[in-house]
């Protein structure tokens, strides 16, 4: 058989594989995060959040297509779309890896020995490609990355078959495919944008001569082209065509529309004269350049999606981009705000002009024009000079990190004088350049590339996400190696760290497959060598700068850098090429080619598979989907459900417009609701959910107008929430603080509120039951302690002022104390959800509102579902741990023991607690200090054995941690405080608890334990 075919044949045995796999352990559902807003997007072709995956979506929604009618199913196929364009992805990279590893030997005609070597080297490459941390868990859910990945494959790959038939006729309709595909990619993700370089380096060197010169020229240019794809094409046009669009109404009085729809048709002409115009006169590199300029506008047109679907008004229309202003701001994701990235300011400069930057919308008194109405969501600020810097990376000025940025920069700082917003001199301590400098080198590179990095080509100690300690989501073990080496500190692991799933040590076999081939290409051929570097820099170190993040990222950011993984493969299939070069020197033949190909084979590829496998298959977890269910049907039919983060509101948008699943509950989430449009949708009925009664009008609540409200507390008796509202809402000048003034604002003048109750309504409707009818109070009296509110805190007590008990009014178990506004007195427990109540609420454990035992008992126990988180075949990852602690469901079921212990009811308790503990052992959810409460609750319910067996399984676990803990360095054991600080109050609360409950010979056996490191904790 011919190279050429084998190659083909082994391309597809390499996409069988991978699509094997993949498709083997994709999750059956929605996963956590964006996959159930993207699925849902998909699904009905909504509107997702900026700046959009208009591709994404028309692709999935084909697949969706197959689902056959069963709604349930439609995640599955959207997960086996990544699964399928992953396979793809790693065919391509296998065709890749062989076509650049030809190059090696010089020609075409290969002997039987280099034939396997150039394909052995493929194999290795893609397989261990396949099985890589990161892009594997990509590749088995409803994302973009794996999409993503997929275009910067095909138009690597297709760059190097321009190559091999470059002064052939028609070659350069190789390049027009690659303009089409970067266009259409756009509507996927921006990083496919990255390749770009590297594709522009494939012609440089395929069409001149290299020189140092001619290389820094071309990397110069890819750099320029790639800011004119980013800032000209993405988001310059659009800029252009809203000039167009203004001029046309405002000045000129034409429709609404009359200006972009000029733009494009003026555009697309010009395009098609100089095309055609570059085509007769036989200037075939501009007709390249300028053709390829039009696939690129035809495959980003994808975006007219986002336009049509937002004027449909669909229920989910993240920032409504209905006209040209209002698309430009979602482009640009001016709702996340700015950073600044080659220049800009430190953390703690002063700001000295605060922006008055506007935008343009619809006239809403004659909708004839625009007007300049509403700031900005991120306005630019402008900073004292002093301190400011070139490439800032110290910038955020949220309390956290700051004290990060110093914990990882150690900012010694310098005194500067600057004035006070006063015009009083202060000195502050403006970091140093080289603090700059080492944060950036040991955060944003160290902690958060490379890190991630060694993950997949070195080993991993869990995927418990980390922010710089030594026990969460590092690389092989997670503390300084030479330590380990010297006290053999990974046999004292605890056991949940010791037997994670995610521990996965590959002993560092990739890595060094991948240095020897980074090696052999720079000594073989310095041309590949540079090719493969670009690639792997710019989608690795650049997007470290690009990204500039801060922080306490909410998760873990290895996604962001799989391109450049997949550069690294390359350098390991070239591996493969190095030990072939050393074997046939000592063993002649083609046996040198077959060992140098199966033992990395089975060394590399195959310890990743075995390794990575436990920890990647999702084919039965359906913790996302249930969970979103539980909070729904925590809620009464029409409820109002406040919902804050994305992964206690995305996976509810997948039950409800994918599968819908309870479509009568309002979902309002916390995080939106400070926007125009988002208070606009909510007011808009949406299935079968009535409109939220919000009663600010559009005027009263576009951006820019109280989106910070003052509390003046100018009386202090309670006044009638309504009232209040009406006194916010009024334009009057005697509502409004510095009155007539530019900077006048609206603001509130009491802390007090309170809220009328109907009684006989409360109790016909349900709200209240009738055993409880003699509670419920005339009104809700509460105190807001807080010196301003944000605009979604404003629209909670808008909604509060108008809905009169119609509907019932539930805030999510993840919802912090600052948005419940101290309302916690009329709260109500009854899942997953806290209920509003017209009676004060009895907390039987000091604790949020009260508990209704029996509603709550009825649904913990029957009608929940929990994504059969407790079998063995279930992964339950650093991220579904993570949710299921910030959803406090092992403390939902210890409150509702409590409650039903305090009743008297102990069989029902105990039952509560023996779910709980099935639901959530140890080796799936570790035990924090929340544990303690379960042991107290066996004991009043009467199961004192149980009681003493899971003590005594506490005191056990948090020994053995405070064990390694102390085994290690002072260097590492001393930023384990917090650690040893939980571990140790644990074995002190269920002492106490065996204390109290009379179990003198176990509270004994736990007091040595406490004695034994007490001494060491305080030293």
């Amino acid at each position: 058989m011919s190279y050429k075919l084998l190659d083909r044949i082994l391309g597809w045995v390499v996409f069988a594989i991978a699509a094997f796999v993949y498709l083997s352990t994709i999750e059956p559902t929605t996963s956590f995060w964006d996959c159930g807003e993207y699925i849902a997007t998909s699904y009905k072709l909504e509107v997702g959040h900026p700046p959009g995956a208009p591709f994404f979506m028309l692709i999935a929604r084909i697949f969706s297509i197959f689902a056959f009618g069963a709604e349930t199913e439609v995640a599955a196929m959207v997960n086996s779309m990544s699964a399928l364009a992953s396979a793809f992805t790693i065919m391509f990279l296998f065709w890749t890896i062989t076509h650049l590893s030809a190059k090696f030997f010089k020609s075409d005609n290969f002997d039987t020995g280099q034939t396997i070597a150039v394909l052995g080297s493929g194999l290795v490459g893609a397989l261990a490609f396949t099985f890589t941390d990161t892009f594997w868990f990509s590749a088995v859910e409803g994302e973009v990355y794996a999409l993503s990945s997929l275009f910067t494959a095909v138009v690597f790959w297709a760059i190097l078959k321009w190559e091999n038939i470059a002064d052939s006729p028609y070659a350069n309709r190789w390049l027009i495919l690659i303009a089409y595909l970067i266009g259409l990619s756009i509507g996927v993700h921006l990083l496919n944008l990255l390749a770009v370089p590297s594709i522009m380096f494939v012609y440089y060197f395929r069409k001149y001569k290299t020189t140092t010169r001619g290389f820094v020229y071309t990397l110069l240019l890819s750099i320029g082209v790639l800011a004119i794809l980013m800032y000209g094409i993405v988001q310059g046009l659009i800029k252009i065509g809203a000039k167009f669009e203004l001029f046309f109404v405002n000045t000129l009085g034409l429709p609404f529309d009359s200006g972009i729809i000029f733009f494009l048709a003026l555009l697309a002409g010009l395009l098609a004269w100089f095309i055609y115009s570059t085509y007769i006169h036989k200037k075939v590199l501009w007709n390249t350049i300028l053709t390829g300029f039009a696939m690129i506008l035809i495959g980003y047109s994808s975006f007219a999606m986002i336009l049509i679907r937002s004027n449909a008004n669909p229920p989910i229309d993240e920032n409504n981009p209905e006209n040209v202003f209002s698309f430009m701001s979602y482009l640009q994701r001016e709702q996340y705000g700015s950073k600044p990235l080659f220049y800009g300011h430190y953390y703690n400069a002063p700001v000295e002009d605060r922006g008055t930057q506007y935008t343009y919308i619809k006239d809403q008194r004659n909708g004839e024009d625009y007007y300049k109405k509403g700031r900005k969501a991120s306005p630019d600020y402008t900073y004292n000079s002093q301190f400011e810097t070139i490439f800032p990376r110290m910038y955020s000025s949220q309390r956290r990190h700051i004290q990060a940025y110093k914990e990882w920069g150690t900012i010694d700082g310098k005194p500067v004088e600057v004035k006070n917003r006063k015009g009083k001199t202060v000195t502050k301590q403006k970091p140093t350049f080289f603090d700059n400098i080492e944060f950036f080198v040991r955060y944003q590179v160290g902690h958060m590339y490379v890190r991630y990095f060694m993950w997949n080509f070195a080993g991993r100690q869990n995927n418990i996400q980390g922010h710089g300690g030594s026990l969460k989501g590092n690389w092989l073990s997670g503390i300084d190696f030479i330590d380990e080496l010297r006290l053999g500190s990974q046999d004292n692991l605890p056991g949940y760290l010791k037997n994670h799933k995610a521990r996965n040590t590959y002993y560092f076999l990739p890595l060094i497959l991948g240095l020897i081939g980074l090696v052999f290409s720079y000594k073989k051929d310095i041309k590949l060598f540079w090719l493969v570097l670009l690639l792997f820099i710019l989608t690795g170190f650049a997007i470290v700068v690009y990204l500039n993040q801060t922080p306490y990222q909410p998760r873990e950011r290895d996604y962001a850098y799989a391109g450049s993984y997949y550069a690294f493969a390359i350098w390991i299939g070239f591996g493969v090429l190095a030990i072939y070069d050393g074997l046939k020197k000592l063993i002649r033949g083609k046996i040198s080619a077959i060992l140098a190909t199966l033992i990395p084979l089975i060394l590399v590829p195959g310890i990743l598979a075995a390794e990575n496998w436990n920890d990647h298959d999702r084919s039965g977890r359906y913790t996302a989907r249930d969970f979103a269910r539980n909070y729904l049907d925590s809620c009464e039919e029409n409820a109002i459900l406040f919902t804050f983060g994305d992964n206690d509101t995305f996976p509810l948008w997948y039950v409800q417009e994918v599968e819908g699943y309870r479509t009568d509950v309002r979902v309002v989430n916390l995080s939106l609701l400070g926007t125009d449009w988002y208070i606009t949708q909510m007011k808009r009925k949406a299935y079968d959910s009535p409109a939220v009664p919000f009663s600010f009008t559009k005027d009263q609540y576009v951006q820019g107008k109280r989106d910070i409200v003052p509390i003046v507390k100018r009386m202090e008796k309670y006044y009638n929430l309504e009232e209040v509202m009406n006194f916010v809402g009024s334009n009057e000048s005697r509502t409004k603080l510095r009155a007539n003034t530019p900077n006048a604002m609206n603001y509130i003048p009491t802390k007090k509120f309170t809220v009328p109750v109907d009684s006989a309504k409360v109790v016909n409707n349900g709200t209240v039951p009738k055993e409880h009818a003699d509670r419920i109070v005339d009104q809700l009296r509460w105190k807001v302690n807080k010196q301003y509110l944000s605009k979604s805190h404003l629209m909670i007590l808008d909604l509060l002022a108008h809905f009169d008990w119609e509907r019932p009014v539930y805030f999510a178990t993840s919802i912090g104390q600052d948005y419940r506004l101290g309302l916690d007195k009329y709260l109500r427990q009854e899942g997953f959800a806290h209920r509003l109540v017209p009676y004060k609420a009895q907390p039987f454990d000091g604790q949020l509102g009260e508990v209704d035992a029996e509603t709550m008992y009825e649904n913990m126990m029957n009608e929940f579902s929990w994504g059969r988180m407790n079998k063995p075949d279930v992964l339950i990852d650093g991220q579904n741990t993570r949710t299921i602690r910030i959803m406090g469901i092992r403390g939902v079921f210890d409150r509702l023991a409590g409650k039903l212990n305090q009743s008297g009811k102990h069989e029902k308790a105990e039952k509560v607690l023996d779910k709980c503990m099935h639901l959530m052992p140890h080796e799936k959810i570790p035990f924090r200090m929340r544990i303690g409460g379960i042991v107290q609750n066996y004991y009043d319910a009467g199961a004192t054995e149980k009681a003493n067996k899971l003590a005594r399984k506490v005191v056990d676990i948090s020994r053995k941690r405070l064990a390694y803990y102390t085994s290690l360095s002072p260097g590492i054991s001393n930023t384990m405080q917090r650690e040893k600080r939980m571990a140790f109050g644990m074995i002190r609360n269920v002492a106490s608890f065996a204390d109290e409950n009379g179990q003198s010979e176990l509270y004994e056996e736990f007091s040595e334990v406490i004695n034994e490191y007490r001494s060491v904790l305080s030293n």
